[in-house]
């Protein structure tokens, strides 16, 4: 698989990336994440993003991958208090204290890339929660830091010097951040990594997802009905072409370096990397896209999905 330099960072990195969410929200058993992850770094897929609060992804994928370390980039987020890792969110102790619980759980000596999970922007502004991952680099647990979230508080993050990676949310359904935190991190030169770059299939009825998903996709199903996209318009074609016009409008964005999709079946890893070869959607469809956006929202606040 072709790979692009991670912006600053020099890091080598692949286009796609394994979104560790779903193993663990959705309660993969060690055998499923081994078998899916296994599979995507043996065609190339080098970034593993994970998070402290995706229930037992770090330690499915400690057990899954720690003996191929070398072959993967890794990406975790910290920030909140955890059930044993108590205390004030956000604070410096909660976050030293998340980065060696990671480095457990995953079974390394180092992290490539911490990033701060969806922090408020005066969270961010008093500096006590980027300080602390920045002294984690100093003690060499981590390579590099960072923050993961949307909106202002993504913007004002691109702008800080010890902010070397920035994952924000972008898709056809959610493009507030195209407009502000990208841009910030084109003229900060950070590495970029999208999440929910298929907008966690709105297209779908909200009793088909899984889990916790229900819920939280509903935002998203509800634009999604309102941008009345159609996918013949777009070039789409078979009985399910949302899926690849999905992931073909979030590659198509200018900035980004990686996009990360998580999933618990090979089967559909197999498919994004169909997807993926493909290319970019043409740039007439992405203009559909992105009319159909701000003429659904119109005056509305349709704000990055944290």
């Amino acid at each position: 698989m072709d790979q692009v330099t991670f912006g600053r960072t020099g890091l080598r990195v692949s286009r796609l990336a394994f979104g560790a969410g779903p193993i663990g929200y959705l309660g993969a058993d060690a055998d499923r994440a081994a078998e899916v992850l296994g599979f995507l770094l043996d065609q190339g897929v080098n970034v593993i993003d994970t998070a402290a609060a995706y229930l037992g992804s770090e330690e499915l994928i400690g057990g899954a991958v720690a003996h191929r370390r070398g072959d993967f980039v890794l990406l975790s987020k910290c920030g909140r208090k955890l059930p044993d890792v108590p205390g004030e969110d956000w604070s410096a102790d909660v976050v030293t204290r998340t980065v060696d619980r990671s480095l457990r759980r995953l079974r390394t000596d180092h992290l490539d890339v911490m990033l701060l999970h969806t922090c408020p922007l005066e969270v961010l502004k008093a500096g006590e929660a980027l300080g602390a991952l920045l002294r984690a680099k100093e003690a060499g647990k981590i390579r590099f830091a960072g923050y993961s979230g949307d909106n202002a508080a993504a913007a004002y993050a691109a702008e800080l010097p010890g902010v070397d990676v920035l994952m924000c949310s972008a898709n056809l359904v959610d493009q507030a951040n195209l407009e502000t935190a990208l841009p910030a991190a084109a003229r900060g030169g950070q590495g970029v990594i999208l999440k929910r770059t298929v907008a966690n299939a709105c297209w779908k009825p909200l009793e088909a997802q899984e889990g916790i998903y229900r819920d939280y996709v509903k935002p998203y199903v509800d634009r999604f009905k309102a941008m009345g996209l159609d996918p013949e318009d777009l070039g789409g074609q078979g009985p399910d072409p949302w899926p690849e016009l999905a992931l073909r409008f979030s590659l198509a964005l200018a900035g980004p370096h990686v996009l990360s999709i998580g999933t618990t079946r090979r089967e559909s890893a197999e498919a994004n990397l169909r997807i993926l070869a493909r290319g970019p959607l043409p740039a007439p469809a992405v203009a559909r896209i992105r009319e159909a956006f701000a003429r659904a929202r119109g005056t509305a606040d349709w704000p990055g999905l944290t």
